[in-house]
C-alpha cells in the first residue's frame, strides 16, 4: 500500500516536471515573440519617422523631409500626414461621410463602344445681328435735334419713316439763297443751279426744293427719313442733342437674317472650314433644330481666351433669333487617330493656368484619392478627349472634385492650388541663397544701370537700344574680378555675359528677348542677394511670356512694365519678391 503511495507520488512529480518543461518554455518562446514583436513595432515606428514630411500651415505647397522654418513665411513646419494609414505621399482618404456630404462620384474611363456623340465637335455661342444688313441713320446736316420719333431700342422702322426733325442755321441760310437766286434763274442759271445742288447735297429732294420755292417761305425744321426697314438697335442721339454733319442717331438692324457667333478652341480649328455645315440648338427651342452653314473664320486668335470666333449666318424670318440668345453649335468633326483616345466628362477636369488636373482613385474598395495632370486634345460638347494622363480602366471623380482638392489642401497634400513644379522651381530661383564678396557685391551695383535701360529698351521695342545696352552691360561685368566667387556663382555670371554678348550680336527683337529669358534666369539670383542695394529692385514675372511658361525681369519700378511684350501687353505681370 503504502509502496503504490510512494509510486503515485513520484508519477505526480515526474508529471509535474514535464508538464513545466512543456508549458514553461512555450511560454518564454511567447513572451520571446511579444518581445520580438515589440522590437518591430518599435523598428517600423522609426522608419516611418524617417520617411515624416513637414509642410507649412499657411503654404501647403512647401513639403520638405526635416523640420524647420517656411521659406515663404518663416513659420514652423509642422508634420504632414504623409504616409498615414498605408497611404502614398500625395493620397487623401476621405470618410463615408464627407464623401455623402460632398456627393462625390467616380466613373470608370475607357475608349469603350463609340457614342451618337462620337467625332462631334460642340461650339459655344451667342446669336449677333448681321452686320452686313445693319444701316446708321445719321444726320446730313450741323442742328439741334428738335424731334426724335424713334426713342428706344427694339421699335420696328420702315422705309421713308419720320425719324426725327432738326432745326439747322445753315440750312435757313441756304434756302434764303434759293429764294434769292430763284429770281435771278433767267439771268443767272448756273448760279441757281448750284444752290439747288447745294441743297440736294444735304438730301432734300426735289419736291422739297420746289415747296420752297412755290411757297417763298423759309422752313425752320426739317424732316430725317429712314433709308431702310428694320429693328432700331441703338439710339445714338436725344432729343435737344445739337449734331453734326454725319453723326449717326439711329442704328437699324435688318433680322431677317442673323449672325451665329461661336468661340473655337485652336484643337478644334483644324477640323473647321468656311462652307461646312452645322447644325445650331438653342435652348429657347429645345425640340428644333436649325441648319447653317460656317461663312466666316477668324483669321486672328484671341491671346486672352486662345480661340478663334467662327461665324454662321441664319434665315431669321420668324423672327425667332434674337441678338443675344445663346446657341450651341454642332458639326462633324475628323476622327483621325481618336480611337485610342480617352473619353472624360467636363465635370471631371479643373483648370489651373495651363495644367488640367483631375482625381483618380487609386484604390477600387476604399475612397482613396490622388491628383492626376492630363494632356486635353479637344473638347466634344460635354466631354474631353485626353491624350495623355488617364489609361483605360482608371476611376476618376465626376462630381464633387473641388471637394476632393479641398481635402487634399488641408491635409497639406498636392493639389490644384499648390505651386507646379515650374512655380516651385521660379520660388526657388528668386529665394536661392547665395555667398558673395563685399568686393563683387560694389562692383555689380554698377552693373544694374546698363541692364535696367535695357530692360526699359525691350519695353519700348527698340532693338538698337537693347544692343547698346546689352554691349555696355556686358563690359561691365567682364571686368569685374569673379576670383572669389563659387563655381556656381561663376557659372550663373558666365551664362549671364554669354547671354548679354548674344543679344547685343542679335537685331531680331524677338531673338533678343529670346536670349533675356535665359539671361535673368542667371543674373536673378546674383541680384537677389546683392545686400543693401539702391535702388530697391522689384523681381517681376509674366505668366504669358516664354511661350507661356513664365519668364522673370528685374526692375526699379513697382509699376508692372513688360520688357517681354511692350505695348502689346505692356502692363501683364506681377511683382513676385523684392531685394533687401
Amino acid at each position: 500500500m503504502n509502496k503504490n503511495i510512494l509510486y503515485i507520488a513520484v508519477a505526480v512529480i515526474v508529471g509535474l516536471f514535464a508538464g513545466w518543461l512543456i508549458f514553461g518554455n512555450s511560454e518564454i518562446d511567447v513572451d520571446a515573440s511579444k518581445d520580438s514583436s515589440n522590437m518591430s513595432d518599435s523598428h517600423n515606428h522609426s522608419s516611418d519617422t524617417a520617411n515624416q514630411m513637414w509642410t507649412c500651415s499657411m503654404h501647403p505647397q512647401i513639403m520638405q523631409p526635416e523640420a524647420g522654418d517656411c521659406p515663404i513665411c518663416g513659420m514652423d513646419l509642422i508634420p504632414a500626414e504623409s504616409g498615414a494609414e498605408g497611404l502614398a505621399l500625395n493620397e487623401i482618404k476621405m470618410t463615408d461621410n464627407a464623401m455623402a456630404l460632398a456627393n462625390i462620384q467616380t466613373t470608370v474611363v475607357g475608349s469603350g463602344a463609340p457614342s451618337d456623340e462620337d467625332g462631334m465637335i460642340s461650339l459655344s455661342g451667342k446669336i449677333a445681328t448681321n452686320e452686313e444688313n445693319n444701316a446708321v441713320q445719321a444726320s446730313y446736316f450741323d442742328g439741334r435735334l428738335e424731334k426724335l420719333n424713334v426713342s428706344y431700342e427694339g421699335q420696328k422702322v420702315n422705309r421713308g419713316q419720320l425719324l426725327a426733325t432738326i432745326y439747322a442755321p445753315n440750312l435757313v441760310a441756304a434756302q434764303q439763297e434759293l429764294l434769292t437766286t430763284t429770281a435771278l434763274k433767267e439771268s443767272q442759271p448756273a448760279l441757281y443751279k448750284a444752290v439747288r445742288n447745294k441743297l440736294k447735297l444735304w438730301k432734300l429732294s426735289e419736291s422739297q426744293i420746289s415747296a420752297i420755292e412755290t411757297s417763298g417761305k423759309v422752313r425752320d425744321n426739317f424732316p430725317i427719313y429712314a433709308t431702310v426697314s428694320g429693328t432700331v438697335s441703338e439710339v445714338a442721339a436725344r432729343e435737344g442733342d445739337y449734331v453734326k454733319q454725319g453723326q449717326p442717331i439711329l442704328k437699324v438692324s435688318n433680322l431677317n437674317s442673323v449672325w451665329a457667333e461661336f468661340d473655337a478652341y485652336e484643337s478644334q480649328i483644324s477640323n473647321l472650314k468656311v462652307g461646312q455645315k452645322m447644325m445650331i440648338v438653342t435652348n429657347a427651342y429645345a425640340n428644333k433644330e436649325f441648319d447653317a452653314t460656317i461663312s466666316f473664320i477668324d483669321p486672328m486668335l484671341n491671346n486672352a481666351t486662345r480661340t478663334v470666333t467662327v461665324r454662321a449666318t441664319l434665315k431669321n424670318i420668324d423672327a425667332l433669333f434674337k441678338p443675344g440668345m445663346f446657341v450651341t453649335g454642332k458639326l462633324k468633326g475628323e476622327s483621325k487617330m481618336n480611337d485610342d483616345l480617352i473619353t472624360v466628362p467636363a465635370s471631371a477636369v479643373m483648370w489651373t493656368g495651363e495644367r488640367s488636373l483631375v482625381y483618380i482613385k487609386t484604390n477600387p474598395n476604399e475612397p482613396i484619392f490622388e491628383m492626376r495632370e492630363i494632356m486635353i486634345a479637344n473638347r466634344n460638347g460635354e466631354n474631353f478627349r485626353v491624350k495623355e494622363g488617364l489609361e483605360n480602366g482608371d476611376e476618376i471623380v465626376t462630381n464633387g472634385t473641388f471637394s476632393v482638392d479641398a481635402a487634399a489642401q488641408l491635409q497639406g497634400k498636392k493639389s490644384m492650388m499648390n505651386k507646379s513644379k515650374k512655380e516651385a522651381s521660379d520660388m526657388s530661383l528668386s529665394q536661392m541663397k547665395i555667398d558673395l564678396p563685399s568686393s563683387f557685391q560694389k562692383d555689380f551695383e554698377k552693373v544694374l544701370t546698363p541692364y535696367l535701360q535695357m530692360k526699359d529698351a525691350f519695353v519700348s521695342n527698340d532693338a538698337n537700344q537693347v544692343s547698346t545696352f546689352a554691349k555696355e552691360t556686358s563690359k561691365a561685368l567682364k571686368s569685374i574680378d569673379i576670383s572669389g566667387l563659387g563655381k556656381m556663382e561663376q557659372a550663373h555670371l558666365n551664362k549671364t555675359i554669354k547671354m548679354f554678348d548674344a543679344i547685343l550680336e542679335n537685331d531680331n527683337l524677338e531673338n533678343q528677348r529670346d536670349h533675356f529669358v535665359i539671361l535673368n534666369e542667371n543674373i536673378v539670383p546674383i541680384a537677389m542677394n546683392i545686400e543693401n542695394v539702391d535702388p530697391i529692385l522689384y523681381l517681376q514675372k509674366c505668366p504669358m511670356a516664354n511661350k507661356n511658361k513664365g519668364a522673370f525681369w528685374l526692375s526699379k519700378d513697382k509699376d508692372i512694365r513688360n520688357p517681354y511684350y511692350g505695348d502689346e501687353m505692356l502692363t501683364c505681370g506681377s511683382i513676385i519678391n523684392i531685394t533687401k
